[in-house]
């Protein structure tokens, strides 16, 4: 059982602690994938601070972060706390980084480069994997050339920006050739559906979910269309002044995030459990949606490319005004992923 304390922060009891870590050190054992070997944890000191807060929201990108709790405790933090989307705050990812309510979070790459470009002092320290998110038109629409005129979703500003830099890339202008109109999210299947709207821009697991029921027509998936499945759009952020203050507890969090992003690919299976019993989405969508993503290959994505590529896009489509290398430049710190390249093999 866990223990519920004040601004609904929910922290695992020890006994579930000690019976989770003992599983998870069962399954590294029989899979090698985690790297899950006490004697690298025990190499670093200990973190310079013992309380991890961790963006929690129901996108199922985020499921490593999830998993990864019992493996942050067995790097050393004694108070793990999840701070929800929308439950306990409006704020989105990087934005909840920004109001100073986490320490770490999952975040869309466009969202970290528009704040950037902006001075945000955001930290990139990795990538989870590659595409997620799918933009979705009514059957009637073939590609994303016939939206011209259309009606098209605008939603919060950076699925907009997603949208803008996809049409944008097929020689669309955002601004004069998409009928941009705002409506509310819980509408939008049905209006689709209706023929009142043209297209949206849905994530997991409601973009699983409406190609299961055949609603609507894909025309852009960034987990299988290139050039944007060759990019990771999923990082891993901090602030700045965190990861100069706490460089240790940096490196702690980040290898137990990585751990659990292995694990989602290893095991998609225990991980959708988890995501249910913490009542963040149901367990069948869950697994479907982990089978799909390219989790395990956080080694292999270069981060900065990754970056390079979204803020060019972004700069195309009038998004941004600095320059992709600037914001590479502000924003990066590699250093802690060099490092666990290296510690955690695949």
């Amino acid at each position: 059982m866990a223990s519920v304390l004040s601004e609904g922060v929910e922290i695992a009891s020890i006994r579930d602690r000690r019976d989770f870590i003992k599983g998870l050190g069962a399954l590294a054992g029989a899979t090698g994938l985690l790297g899950f070997q006490p004697q690298q944890a025990a190499a670093d000191p200990p973190p310079e601070i013992t309380r991890l807060r961790v963006h929690e929201s129901p996108v199922t990108c985020i499921a490593p972060t999830i998993i990864a709790r019992e493996l942050l405790y067995a790097e050393g933090f004694r108070d793990v706390q999840y701070f929800n989307y929308p439950r306990d705050s409006q704020n989105w990812g990087p934005e909840s980084l920004l109001a100073g309510e986490v320490d770490f979070t999952f975040s869309f790459a466009p969202t970290d480069i528009r704040l950037i470009d902006a001075g945000a002092p955001l930290a990139i320290l990795a990538a989870a994997h590659n595409g997620c998110v799918e933009l979705v038109a009514g059957k009637d629409i073939r590609s994303t050339r016939d939206l011209k005129g259309k009606k098209v979703v605008s939603g919060v500003i950076d699925t907009k920006v997603f949208i803008s830099m996809f049409v944008a890339y097929v020689g669309l202008d955002p601004e004069k050739d998409i009928n941009w109109v705002s409506v509310p999210r819980a509408d939008q299947v049905t209006l689709l559906q209706q023929g009142k709207i043209d297209a949206f821009f849905a994530g997991p697991p409601a973009n699983l979910e409406m190609r299961q029921k055949g609603i609507g027509r894909v025309l852009v998936s960034t987990t299988t269309d290139k050039p944007w499945a060759e990019y990771a759009c999923c990082l891993v952020a901090s602030t700045k002044e965190f990861v100069r203050k706490y460089p240790v507890a940096t490196k702690r969090a980040l290898r137990a995030i990585l751990k659990g992003v292995d694990l989602c690919a290893s095991d998609p299976s225990r991980v959708a459990q988890a995501w249910a019993e913490r009542g963040l989405g149901g367990y069948e969508s869950a697994r479907q949606v982990l089978r799909e993503l390219p989790f395990g290959k956080w080694r292999e994505i270069d981060v900065a490319d990754a970056m390079r590529f979204w803020a060019l896009r972004m700069h195309e489509a009038g998004a941004i005004k600095s320059s992709p290398q600037k914001i590479i430049d502000q924003s990066t710190d590699l250093r802690f992923l060099n490092e666990l390249k290296k510690e955690l093999k695949a």
